[in-house]
């Protein structure tokens, strides 16, 4: 596996985002078969993991901790925190004795000394953001954090954070069908020497051509009450999957994998993060990072996206404004 750098920090230019193990798709995956599949992503040259103290919640960090145990020096583990845990809508709580409650419940679970990647989740509009970078910035020098990040944050507040303890990491969505952080986020990021991993590059599935236009998703998955996958939506945006499939036919490769290597090509700073349960899936997810996009076929393929009307919120209504703050 490639690696690439996001900052300072060096990890494989593909990660495994961890949250659907436990929480977000319906059932849970059995824990055992899930360390079996992480253990697996190592031997792949997977090195960075994607978790968070509310996936579970704190199920997901524990899954981590445990088949991650004999790995400490070989992976790079990013986990976060900002979130109430177990709250019924998302509660966002920055406030620092939050904050240093939050990392000694994530260093017990996940069996560490210090985390290597800590993410704020959500941006809280209660608690200053210069006020959680100097909490952190004392966690860094009391050995408890190496790297630290925002997630689905905007512009100046990114600005704000970095200007009192330097970020390594932004996290946000970014795929062929959500292009959003190329306007402003992506730039500023080149500029800041921070690096960029997008959660959800494959579209929570829907760019794979695994899902039909007229799917039923099961109570306990979140994306039955997403906008973008109502049927209607679903049905209007498949002219992107088709888009995508006809280019993986052409290559003789995974839809999945053309839609990973379209965000690698977009700058050497992008991680993505795809999550999947599946031993194929993350096989196929690995080999991505192999697949080179010529310039003419970038152009070609942003072109075409150019002239499709994606529809579709990508949270639903009492969610979206707590992003991009």
């Amino acid at each position: 596996m490639q690696k690439r750098k996001i900052g300072n920090l060096e990890v494989s230019a593909i990660g495994l985002g961890c949250m659907g193990m436990s929480s977000g798709y319906g059932e849970k995956s059995d824990k055992k078969d899930m360390i079996n599949l992480i253990h697996e992503a190592v031997d792949l040259g997977i090195n960075f993991f994607d978790t968070a103290e509310v996936y579970g919640p704190f199920e997901n960090e524990e899954i981590l901790g445990e088949a991650l145990k004999d790995y400490k020096n070989k992976v790079v583990i990013a986990t976060k925190f900002g979130l109430e845990a177990g709250a019924k809508i998302l509660t966002p709580n920055s406030k620092p004795e939050a904050i240093r409650k939050s990392i000694e419940g994530s260093l017990k679970r996940l069996k560490l000394e210090a985390i290597d990647l800590y993410y704020l989740h959500r941006v809280d509009p209660n608690t200053p953001i210069e006020e959680v970078a100097l909490t952190i910035k004392d966690l860094m020098k009391d050995g408890k954090v190496k790297h630290w990040g925002l997630s689905e944050a905007g512009t100046e507040t990114i600005k704000k954070a970095h200007n009192v303890c330097s970020l390594t990491a932004i996290q946000s969505e970014y795929s062929m069908m959500w292009r959003f952080p190329e306007k402003d986020i992506i730039p500023l990021l080149e500029k800041l020497n921070i690096g960029f991993v997008p959660f959800a590059p494959l579209g929570k599935g829907f760019l794979t051509g695994s899902l039909a236009k007229d799917t039923e998703f099961k109570d306990g998955d979140f994306r039955k009450v997403i906008p973008r996958f109502s049927k209607e939506n679903m049905t209007a945006n498949y002219d992107l999957v088709n888009l995508i499939g006809k280019i993986a036919e052409d290559k003789n490769v995974k839809s999945s994998q053309i839609a990973l290597a379209w965000v690698l090509a977009q700058k050497s700073f992008i991680v993505p993060i795809p999550g999947t349960t599946k031993s194929e899936r993350l096989k196929d997810n690995s080999k991505a990072a192999d697949i080179k996009l010529t310039d003419n076929e970038i152009a070609d393929i942003n072109y075409a996206i150019s002239k499709m009307n994606i529809i579709g919120e990508r949270y639903p209504e009492g969610f979206a404004d707590k992003v991009g703050r």
